[in-house]
């Protein structure tokens, strides 16, 4: 399978893994070696000033600190839109990438022109994620620079499927639990 990263991955309702319940996840990083993602549409209660003040030069100390997936949860993560794309550790898509580790936040905020930050990020070893799509727990859809900093996340999953179309805008219309409808 070609390269995934810069994608989205949606959460199909064969999915039964709870921790990617409705998840859009942007993938990050995908070889033969495996794929990194990060889940986009799961805010934690916990405010960026709470767990990395040094962050808020880069974010609203109240933003979110969003869970990007069940694998190094501890981990911090920031994804950025740079101005210029040659400063990110890691580029995902066009200006997207990581934030080094260990950069000045005051030095590099101004090149910033958004950012977001994740606690923990999502992983697949050799061959999983494509064995999962190919199984249909994810649907394939590619990824905007504005869905990885969209600011009703509670809507992204059901948003993005309506932008796939046909049946997935139908599936964007399923309630969490059709044996309650």
């Amino acid at each position: 399978m070609d390269s995934l990263r810069g994608q989205l991955l949606i959460a199909s309702p064969v999915l039964e893994d709870p921790n990617f319940d409705r998840t859009v996840v942007l993938v990050t990083e995908h070889t033969d070696e495996g794929a990194m993602g990060l889940v986009l549409n799961r805010p934690a209660t916990t405010a960026v000033d709470e767990v990395a003040p040094e962050l808020t030069l880069l974010v609203d100390a109240d933003d979110p600190v969003y869970l990007g997936g069940p694998v190094a949860e501890e981990a911090v993560i920031v994804l950025a839109e740079f101005e210029d794309p040659s400063e990110a550790a890691a580029p995902v898509m066009g200006s997207l990438g990581f934030l080094p580790a260990g950069a000045d936040e005051a030095e590099i905020a101004d090149r910033l022109l958004r950012a977001r930050v994740f606690a923990g990020y999502a992983g697949w070893g050799p061959g999983q994620l494509d064995d999962e799509i190919e199984a249909d727990a994810w649907i394939v859809e590619p990824a905007t620079l504005d869905d990885a900093f969209q600011a009703d996340v509670a809507a992204l999953w059901s948003d993005v499927l309506v932008r796939k179309g046909r049946e997935y805008a139908l599936l964007a219309t399923m309630p969490p639990d059709p044996s309650l409808n």
